[in-house]
């Protein structure tokens, strides 16, 4: 299948199918003219790299993890012992900027209540 019909299969713009195949992610044939030929199971790869991508994941991390991730059904299994420290590791990150994101947060709340303190309309 040519970008345009997986484009609209997985509701992902061309741009960014481009994108995925410079950063490794897509690996589509060429036809005789140039053009990129993709297979079926690019319609999952697709899927999967948007899974991973909504995960906290980036591109380099996924190029490494898409090898070791099977279908389990509707959800993704990693079969490399590896890969599972790796995603731990992930999530920590994903965890420590989630704290500092609350931590911003509650100081932005107290700059917020003060305003009340010093008349109607600031806060």
């Amino acid at each position: 299948m040519l970008i345009g019909e997986l484009s609209r299969r997985t509701g992902v713009h061309e741009r960014l199918l481009r994108y995925y195949e410079q950063q490794g992610l897509l690996h589509p044939r060429r036809t005789p003219s140039g053009y990129r030929d993709y297979h079926e199971s690019d319609v999952r790869a697709v899927r999967r790299i948007r899974e991973l991508l909504a995960a906290g994941l980036n591109t380099a991390t996924i190029a490494t993890a898409l090898p070791c991730l099977h279908d389990e059904g509707e959800r993704m299994v990693p079969v490399c012992p590896e890969m599972v420290k790796r995603l731990r590791h992930e999530r920590d990150r994903i965890s420590r900027a989630i704290a500092e994101l609350d931590a911003s947060r509650s100081a932005l709340d107290g700059v917020i209540s003060a305003a009340s303190d010093h008349g109607p309309g600031l806060a």
